[in-house]
């Protein structure tokens, strides 16, 4: 059993939480605007999606769904770009596109070895919220890196 829904509400925060200080330290550091300001946005919907699940950790009966995205696997194809000070915008938003991959397969997997049915259903809605996270920076990303396109 991976835990019961406190405990997986209080993972997702730690999650939440990480995200926010890794984009808020990437906002602080870099020295392009355009690149400052994406990530200060990323780290304020962190903070939001942490306040949501905080809420709904206080009052279980609240409901904790979230839209569904298309996934259109661009972060899949993207390699991992090594963080650095000096990143173009385009691989700062791959990094944090690939970061959000990451956390929506680890809820996914949660989900699916999850044997409680509501304990796969607030993994499965966890990872609807990374894949909207993850979608938002495809669609940056590929209009960053292929401008000519749009």
């Amino acid at each position: 059993m991976v835990g019961t829904y406190k405990e997986i509400l209080s993972m997702a925060i730690r999650d939440e939480v990480e995200a926010f200080e890794f984009y808020d330290s990437i906002a602080k550091k870099v020295s392009d605007r355009s690149l400052k300001q994406i990530f200060s946005e990323l780290a304020g919907e962190e903070q939001k999606h942490r306040q949501l699940l905080q809420a709904f950790l206080a009052n279980p009966a609240m409901p904790l769904k979230f839209k569904e995205e298309t996934d259109y696997k661009v972060s899949e194809s993207v390699a991992l770009p090594q963080l650095s000070m000096e990143m173009i915008p385009a691989d700062a938003i791959a990094l944090a596109m690939k970061k959000e991959e990451e956390s929506m397969k680890a809820y996914n997997e949660l989900a699916r070895v999850s044997s409680d049915p509501d304990q796969a259903h607030e993994f499965s809605e966890l990872a609807i919220m990374e894949e909207g996270h993850k979608t938002k920076l495809e669609n940056l990303y590929t209009s960053m890196a292929f401008p000519e396109v749009w």
